[in-house]
């Protein structure tokens, strides 16, 4: 009995190494249908099971340096991106305000002040064109009052 017990074991271990689980004495003790108390109590099971614990310990401890690993590289590119990102805000702020400057040099341009004779020619330029939309103004308020009065007469 003992040894078909232990050979259960045995096989318990071998599952759980297969599907990596935790080799742990409650573990093993439920796959294999025997108590712990045999467990703990039987030599060979008790070498069987620290065995598959030492192995998994192991594998286990593989498979956290190989996330550590993982993790590090995310960071690490993470790290890459966001000094690229970075770099590309110095280049924009860079371009901005270069860009700023020109516009406050033109708005510098601009509020020069105006000589009277500058003034005085711009005034006699204007004049003409005053004139102009004077004259415009009347004749559209003529045509505006021809074309109501035809259409009072196709009315009636």
């Amino acid at each position: 009995m003992t040894e078909a017990a232990l050979q259960r074991v045995r096989e318990a271990v071998a599952r759980l190494r297969r599907e990596k689980a935790q080799a742990g004495a409650a573990a093993v003790a439920r796959r294999a249908d025997v108590s712990r108390t045999l467990l703990y109590d039987n030599a060979e099971a008790r070498a069987v099971i620290a065995v598959a614990m030492t192995d998994a310990g192991g594998c286990r401890s593989e498979i956290l340096v190989e996330q550590d690993d993982e993790r590090g590289a995310t960071w690490r590119e993470r790290a890459l991106n966001a000094e690229d990102a970075l770099k590309a805000a110095h280049a924009e702020i860079r371009t901005q305000r270069t860009r700023i400057g020109e516009l406050l040099g033109q708005i510098r341009d601009l509020d020069t002040g105006w000589t009277e004779e500058a003034i005085q020619q711009i005034t006699a330029e204007n004049a003409p064109f005053k004139q102009r939309v004077r004259q415009l103004t009347a004749d559209n308020r003529t045509l505006d009052e021809r074309l109501t009065a035809a259409r009072s007469n196709i009315r009636f």
